[in-house]
């Protein structure tokens, strides 16, 4: 390999390295959200849980879904007046299009009125989840 191509070849893969990290930084993380209402029945439920609801939006071939049920529903059970909804977005276009969901997981953190409080697009880190219901519950 000449010079020439392996500059060209460390400088691509360089790019490559930054937009992979500058892409993934945000991944997992809560965020503020919109102060959009949702109802139970928008979601599939009966009901949202007494102090916060964790809303998992999945698809049906995601393996990041997977970890991130396991990972609310845990949260949700350790957290009293926490309930976990886990919606297939397939089946909720119309949520997910007014909602700005572009991939799964998006996991939201509704306050007890159902107010979206904070969202997180990927695998959302435990501690992240358990630092953001303190703030949201009180």
């Amino acid at each position: 390999m000449s010079l020439v191509g392996l500059v060209a070849l460390v400088a691509a893969l360089a790019a490559a390295s930054l937009f992979w990290l500058l892409r993934n930084r945000g991944l997992g993380r809560l965020r503020d959200a919109e102060s959009e209402r949702l109802a139970p029945a928008q979601l599939g439920a009966d009901r949202l849980g007494e102090r916060a609801t964790l809303v998992q939006f999945s698809s049906a071939f995601c393996r990041p879904c997977v970890a991130t049920r396991h990972l609310l529903t845990d949260v949700a059970a350790k957290v009293p007046g926490v309930s976990h909804v886990e919606v297939d977005a397939e089946s909720h276009l119309e949520l997910v299009r007014a909602l700005g969901i572009a991939s799964t997981p998006t996991t939201l953190l509704l306050d007890r009125n159902g107010v979206v409080r904070r969202k997180a697009v990927g695998l959302p880190r435990r501690a992240e989840v358990m630092a953001a219901l303190v703030d949201v519950v009180g």
